[in-house]
């Protein structure tokens, strides 16, 4: 924080007289500071400020803090979109080009200093102003494309910002206005038939003015002082190691959901442990940073732990051959929910602008198609995922709507084709070292982002098997995730292999979407037709008009190669006995709100 700024906070609080967190008047104050929920991340932060960060595990904890205008009904399969702080649905035009959304009276943001010691309701400005944040040049944000060129006129302000410049924050914007204090208008530049499932990513929740102009660095961000209008707020955070959220005494009243009327049989066990309980229940939910697998699982063992993912090279320490769980932990009252997941994992993608894998010549596709040829992500499902998963056909996972039934994997695991391949094209073994040089005689060599963990190097193994099966050195750069990720959205990693989590199949095809390259297309990948094609699939009303689309953006990517090799994941997740209200979700929903703990049981560890 700047220096000024900080002696204005000081000096608010000095006349504000000390003040302490409290609910708005007449609302109930939330959490008992008695229950304690621990659980855990397997990868670093990067921040918490819900514009600017994109990882999974920052994100993690921004859904608890920070509340968008729609989520995903907690109980309802398959899964639906309701209301979170919206009153209700959109109201649509007939053209589907202007949305009206009303916000809901009686919600605050959680006491903050820069508040100067008043109670701040949220408004339909705060989401006009948080939405423009996503596209103002100064903050560079990864998440700009889920709006960019949506709504009439915004592109012209995030043009005049450009440069010397900065974005008007006040300029009214006739695609993004707040008609009145509760009442937020949208008018689109083009009808958008996927636009409804971005109103519930925590990228689009609303953020005060005031906090981010209090917190924000030379860039705009506040990554260290996330104040939203959530169930939780941030109380300690050790980077890296350790992050602790307490209940926010000032969240609004709101009650358990209610049962859908086809629900199965886990809804039914959530709902009969936590019907008409007020959220949240719990006062404190404490998060350890543990990137190995071993030592999580011992934390969970040890009763250190309430609620995690089983780590995915461990699974047969938990689960038996039938994915039940093991008699020791089934003993031990241990609960367990599996789900595949609503994402692609360990998908590689190729640098595009990178001298040996990129470009678009006959020569560079047949090395790239023959590496993914090479790969085979069926052992590291075998080896690293023991079984929980299954080999991707396509960017769009099936649990997600615009999944194309029928499409096949385009490179299957074949080790004598890709060497054919390779011969083909000019990469050959020259000197007989095993390994082939480029066609001009220079060494091939592949560099791989990798991140230090027990996950990674079972996957690093299997990549140096599979490379070396057709005669391909690879070699891997260590770093840190968060340090990877920075790398690769720079275009400074030549392959990586990532995952993509996301509701929206348009989501999903955005990983090669010209316009997105640096953001979410990590391959710099850039094709006229799959760009037009991108564009058109958001103005088709009917999903099967859709799909076909997505099946034809699915051909060029199969035909450039850009990426591929990736995993749909099964996630099992296991609970403590003491832990209550438990639903599990294929979108990874954040859903410490809704869990209860028995503090009894949870000492006593039974």
């Amino acid at each position: 924080m700047k220096r000024g700024a900080a002696l204005a906070l000081a000096l608010a609080l000095l006349v504000a007289g000390a003040v302490a967190a409290q609910a708005p008047a007449g609302a109930p104050v939330r959490g008992d500071p008695a229950k304690v929920l621990r659980t855990v991340l397997v990868i670093a932060e990067t921040g918490f400020d819900p514009q600017v960060a994109q990882d999974l595990y920052s994100n993690t904890i921004s859904q608890a803090i920070f509340d968008p205008l729609y989520q995903y009904d907690y109980l309802a399969r398959p899964h639906r979109i309701v209301p979170r702080v919206a009153e209700g649905m959109p109201e649509i035009s007939a053209d589907g080009l202007t949305w009206t959304i009303r916000v809901k009276r009686g919600v605050y943001f959680a006491d903050d200093p820069a508040f100067k010691g008043k109670q701040r309701e949220l408004t339909a400005h705060d989401f006009v102003y948080s939405l423009k944040r996503l596209v103002d040049p100064k903050l560079r944000s990864p998440n700009a494309f889920l709006i960019n060129g949506m709504f009439v006129g915004l592109d012209e302000a995030v043009g005049a910002a450009r440069g010397p410049g900065k974005l008007d924050y006040d300029r009214e914007i006739e695609g993004l206005r707040a008609t009145d204090r509760y009442t937020l208008q949208l008018k689109l530049a083009r009808p958008d038939y996927t636009f409804l499932p971005k109103l519930t990513a925590t990228q689009t929740a609303a953020v005060a003015r005031e906090v981010i102009e209090a917190y924000g660095d030379a860039s705009g961000w506040a990554m260290a002082n996330p104040v939203g209008t959530g169930a939780y707020r941030l109380k300690e955070w050790r980077r890296a190691q350790r992050i602790v959220l307490e209940a926010n005494p000032g969240y609004r009243d709101e009650t358990f959901p209610a049962l859908p009327a086809d629900a199965d049989a886990a809804a039914k066990a959530a709902h009969e442990a936590m019907k008409g309980k007020k959220l949240p229940q719990i006062g404190r939910v404490e998060v350890a940073v543990i990137e190995e697998s071993n030592p999580r699982l011992l934390a969970f063992n040890g009763n250190e732990i309430d609620l995690m993912d089983v780590p995915r090279d461990l699974v047969t320490r938990v689960l038996d051959e039938r994915n039940q769980l093991q008699p020791s932990y089934a003993k031990a009252g241990v609960t367990l929910q599996r789900a595949e997941e609503a994402g692609l994992a360990f998908f590689a993608y190729f640098n595009m602008n990178d001298p040996v894998v990129g470009g678009y010549t006959p020569d560079r596709i047949a090395l790239r198609r023959a590496i993914l040829m090479g790969y085979d992500p069926a052992d590291l499902i075998r080896v690293g995922l023991q079984g929980q998963g299954r080999v991707a056909t396509q960017p769009i996972p099936p649990e997600v709507p615009g999944h194309v039934v029928g499409i096949k994997n385009s490179t299957p695991h074949d080790a004598a084709l890709a060497r054919a391949l390779l011969d083909r094209f000019g990469y050959k073994d020259r000197n007989g070292d095993g390994f082939r040089e480029l066609p001009d005689g220079r060494p091939l060599v592949l560099q791989m982002g990798s991140a230090p963990t027990g996950e990674n190097r079972i996957r690093d193994e299997l990549w140096l098997k599979n490379m070396r099966e057709i005669g391909v050195k690879i070699e891997f750069q260590q770093q840190k995730w968060p340090d990877l990720l920075k790398m690769a959205r720079a275009g400074r990693l030549q392959m990586w292999s990532v995952g993509w989590t996301a509701d929206s199949a348009d989501s999903y095809m955005e990983l090669g979407y010209g316009p997105s390259a640096g953001q979410t297309n990590l391959s710099f990948f850039r094709n006229d037709e799959y760009d037009e094609l991108f564009r058109k699939s958001r103005s088709l009303a009917l999903d099967g008009e859709r799909d076909k689309v997505y099946a034809r953006m699915t051909e060029i990517l199969n035909g450039y190669a850009p990426l591929g090799g990736g995993i749909y994941r099964i996630e099992n997740t296991i609970a403590k006995p003491w832990v209550r209200g438990y639903r599990k979700d294929s979108f990874r929903t954040t859903s410490w709100r809704y869990l209860d703990v028995d503090p009894a049981r949870q000492k006593a560890g039974k």
